[in-house]
């Protein structure tokens, strides 16, 4: 039996999907713990491209647990629509696709007061999805929230909403100018989440617990990345919830010594979505050559991905705060052809060179990356299934990124693919940079 706990190192968008997917093979639940839609998890079998917002990466292996935890926000239409795109693919979600009663509702109100409240920021935006999730989490922690399991209750549930739908009107009314959500509008929305989530609903972290007594293999799944975590994120150019390993605990109702490992998912390269700090930036044709050839467009929400060169400073920082154990590195193939390769090592920051991740924003953006220059290889790696496979200067690099991160490297992913893995564990471990 093991508790696996997988989580992003960077800035989201890593390739946790795949990764999920692939881990998959030898365990039987598996668990999202925070985020909402704002996720966009892909995995690709058989040429096939499966995109999941709310749903568990693990679905796609028949017969596995899929929960979504308290720490989740969900909305209704989205999870049911995803239900549906699965079911007609021929995938079996009856019995299988449990959520959290604790589980939060995104509803209208939060969608609007996303959107509106995003535009209203101007040049100062935050970079959000759009999709209510902010609101949502605000609402969470206001104790005015609409939680899953409410909605048994539609008495209540009516003087909740009533009070709920007054608040956002006193801000979207008299802060925005925007015309008045109707309270009829968001209670109905509240009934048909009810009937959207009919048989789903289950106390989700005695149903972990039970399978973890049992002897089961369970994963638990992450959204977005570790430098989006709401409290050790670059803020407030971040998520709304806890993206580190351990909101997996809270997210999900276990305690912290049921975690066994910690899996983060680094890409050979790094990307962001958004606003914010990214010291490793490339600006202008050598950016847009990464964002075409790792087709580095959101997801969720289409937008084009920043990108620019693997950032170590950042990777050793995700490793230490999650606990890292192993690490999986995603998108190695998109840098076949370009050479030389850079590396940051450190941050040069008002005129001091350091290897620790700032605590604020406004310092990282004043960081200069240190660079390190690597040699870099031509041929094509995506038929590559074991470590020999791969050119000399390929494993050189790899190697360096685990010694960066401190942490062994246990996957290498060098295409789209779930077959177009390698993942020779034992021998990998040998990587340096083992902690």
């Amino acid at each position: 039996m093991s508790v696996r706990v997988l989580v992003g190192a960077q800035w989201g968008d890593e390739g946790k999907g795949k990764i999920v997917d692939y881990l998959m093979h030898d365990a039987h639940v598996v668990a999202r713990f925070g985020g909402g839609p704002n996720a966009g998890h892909t995995v690709v079998i058989a040429g096939k491209k499966t995109i999941l917002h709310h749903i568990p990466s693990g679905v796609l292996h028949p017969g596995t647990l899929c929960l979504l935890g308290n720490g989740v926000v969900i909305d209704t239409d989205i999870f049911r629509d995803e239900i549906k795109r699965l079911e007609q693919g021929g995938v079996d979600c009856d019995g299988r696709v449990f959520v959290s009663p604790r589980a939060h509702l995104i509803l209208r109100t939060h969608r609007l007061l996303d959107r509106i409240a995003e535009e209203a920021r101007g040049d100062r935006a935050i970079g959000t999805t759009g999709k209510g999730i902010g609101p949502t989490y605000g609402d969470k922690v206001l104790r005015r929230g609409v939680r899953v399991g409410d909605l048994e209750e539609l008495e209540a549930l009516a003087d909740r909403v009533r009070e709920e739908v007054q608040e956002i009107n006193r801000i979207v009314v008299g802060r925005y100018g925007h015309d008045p959500v109707s309270m009829e509008e968001v209670l109905e929305e509240a009934r048909e989440s009810r009937r959207a989530l009919a048989g789903r609903v289950a106390d989700v972290g005695e149903m972990l617990r039970e399978r973890i007594r049992r002897g089961d293999d369970v994963l638990l799944e992450g959204a977005q990345g570790t430098l989006l975590d709401l409290d050790h994120g670059t803020y407030p150019y971040a998520t709304s919830s806890s993206a580190i390993a351990g909101g997996a605990c809270t997210g999900c109702g276990l305690g912290p010594t049921l975690i066994d490992e910690v899996w983060g998912v680094a890409k050979a390269y790094v990307t962001r979505v958004g606003n914010g700090p990214f010291p490793t930036e490339l600006i202008g044709e050598e950016g847009a050559r990464l964002r075409e050839i790792g087709a580095e467009y959101g997801s969720t929400t289409g937008r084009p991905r920043r990108c620019g060169w693997f950032d170590g400073v950042a990777a050793r920082y995700a490793t230490d705060v999650n606990g890292l154990t192993a690490l999986a590195i995603t998108k190695l193939d998109v840098l076949t052809g370009i050479d030389p390769l850079k590396l940051c090592v450190a941050y040069e920051i008002d005129g001091h060179e350091t290897t620790t991740f700032p605590d604020s924003a406004a310092r990282l953006a004043r960081a200069t990356p240190v660079y390190q220059t690597m040699p870099g290889w031509k041929k094509s790696i995506s038929d590559a299934r074991r470590l020999e496979d791969l050119p000399e200067e390929a494993m050189r690099y790899v190697e360096r990124l685990a010694e960066l991160s401190a942490c062994p490297v246990a996957i290498i992913s060098i295409g789209a693919g779930r077959e177009e893995t390698i993942a020779e564990f034992g021998r990998i471990d040998s990587i340096p940079g083992r902690s």
